[in-house]
């Protein structure tokens, strides 16, 4: 009987790149997306819903886990949030979150929340074993994803 796994993400990014310019690229889904590792596809759905097709999670040539889903996206310019629902249906997982863009001195920061339900299809006896290496993976991709949006403020900085 397959088992569920939770993760709950919760990071800031700090940047010296403008408020407007952070929001800019966190509300362009593809473009922010690109930064995403592991993403096998992402699919435009239309109406602000894209499909999330994530790289297979395995161990040797075995695979463990490939996540599905899709969201809905919507923008505040006012409040400076970028936020996604579940599209129920599609797919092995439901995700949802947040970023909150907010000034600072000198540039902005960026929280990111985010929830993910991931439906794993294999047996439950495994759940004690799979899960923690499951989450351990999504943080992992979640913090390349930071680093890699860093990186790319960074450079718009030195190359406006």
């Amino acid at each position: 009987m397959p088992f569920t796994v939770t993760i709950n993400i919760n990071r800031t990014l700090k940047t010296a790149a403008s408020l407007e310019k952070v929001f800019e690229l966190l509300s362009n889904v593809a473009r922010s997306g690109s930064f995403f590792p592991k993403v096998e596809k992402l699919i435009d759905l239309g109406n602000n819903t894209w499909r999330w097709e994530m790289e297979r999670i395995g161990i040797g040539e075995h695979t463990l886990q490939q996540s599905i889903y899709a969201c809905k996206y919507t923008f505040d310019k006012d409040r400076q949030t970028v936020a996604w629902t579940p599209v129920e249906g599609i797919g092995n997982a439901i995700v949802e979150g947040k970023w909150d863009v907010t000034p600072m001195h000198e540039g902005c920061k960026a929280a990111l929340q985010s929830k993910g339900i991931v439906t794993v299809s294999l047996p439950g006896f495994l759940d004690f074993l799979l899960s923690p290496l499951i989450r351990m993976e999504f943080e992992s991709i979640v913090d390349q994803y930071i680093a890699n949006l860093e990186k790319e403020f960074a450079r718009n900085q030195a190359n406006p």
